[in-house]
């Protein structure tokens, strides 16, 4: 299986005698009849459930996973404490079995609504799309501390169910105030006896808070931070404002996602505010953004990112797209009640 320009096609075995007539090209465009945009966890999935249905999909990928920065994906059933790019290359191998689906390397640099359809700028290749799914995850903003980039995705992280595991039994810290400092701080205890919840200033916490804490064996530090140190993505203190330091082995922070592609607003969807993610790619329980003929899934559209909930709403996604063709096409009753 490897990554190539699009590519004009003609029927192949194993297409069926409709597959070839559903591809229309020329030396400028392709025509398909969805776009995944994205080949995350997300994206493959969704390409998996459309190739099966024998629907030509073109997956157009940028090569920049949300994940990259992790050494293992926590909590996947199957890949359980396996790199990512496992994961993705497993994934396009068997998405090579499905003469149906085409991928590109590249960016979607540009898409608009046009008839019967959509039409996408990859890079300067015109690719014409009945539907678009898009599934290009988020941008995780962690704070900008120095230090912090290096450690981030190893010992510097924003889910202990992803990471929680690796740093079981280490002496660890959440940074957050208020009531998000109180989950996260009670949450970690879960997987050790030694939190410390730093509050980099007032910690916003009421007097039952604190008493909650305390039973937890939590301990409330409202020193300003300035610092992280560490070797190879491991973190060794944490450096505060006073010049004092505190050893840690690991980080928990809050970071907020945002959208990482202009395109789902070039096409006409909207984001809906929340409190984990500032702009999460509004759907309904079918996938469907408020843009007609745009679906999402993964990352792009929830408050709570995960790579297992990821594959499974690319499935469930590309079921509702395969349904929408069949509705044009035959007449099949969509939504379905």
């Amino acid at each position: 299986m490897h990554w190539s320009p699009i590519r004009k096609t003609a029927g192949r075995s194993g297409e069926g005698p409709r597959s070839a007539a559903r591809i229309r090209g020329t030396e400028r465009f392709v025509e398909f009849e969805c776009a995944v945009v994205g080949a995350g966890a997300a994206g493959l999935s969704a390409a998996l459930v459309l190739g099966r249905a024998r629907r030509t999909t073109i997956v157009i990928d940028a090569d920049d996973p949300s994940n990259r920065a992790s050494p293992v994906i926590g909590g996947l059933l199957g890949y359980d404490r396996r790199p990512p790019d496992e994961l993705y290359a497993a994934g396009r191998a068997e998405l090579g079995e499905y003469p149906s689906v085409e991928f590109r390397r590249g960016e979607v640099r540009d898409g608009r609504r046009i008839d019967r359809g959509f039409l996408l700028d990859v890079d300067g290749a015109q690719i014409r799309a009945r539907r678009v799914l898009l599934a290009t995850g988020m941008s995780y903003c962690p704070p900008q501390l120095p230090g912090l980039a290096e450690l981030w995705g190893r010992s510097v992280f924003q889910c202990p169910f992803c990471h929680g595991w690796e740093m079981r039994d280490g002496k660890l810290a959440a940074l957050a105030s208020g009531e998000q400092g109180l989950h996260t701080a009670l949450m970690l205890r879960g997987w050790t006896d030694d939190v410390v919840l730093l509050t980099d200033g007032s910690s916003g916490l009421s007097a039952d808070d604190k008493q909650v804490l305390h039973r937890a064996g939590v301990t409330v530090d409202d020193r300003r931070v300035v610092e992280l140190t560490g070797t190879d993505g491991r973190l060794e203190s944490i450096a505060f404002a006073d010049g004092t330091r505190l050893a840690r082995d690991g980080l928990l922070v809050e970071a907020p996602v945002r959208q990482r592609s202009a395109l789902a607003a070039q096409l006409g969807a909207t984001c809906t505010p929340g409190p984990l993610g500032t702009e999460p790619l509004a759907v309904d329980t079918m996938a469907r953004t408020s843009a007609g003929g745009v679906f999402a899934a993964g990352d792009v559209c929830t408050e709570q990112p995960h790579i297992a909930g990821a594959v499974a709403s690319g499935s469930q996604a590309a079921m509702i797209v395969v349904q929408s063709l069949l509705a044009d096409e035959y007449g099949l009753p969509f939504p379905p009640g």
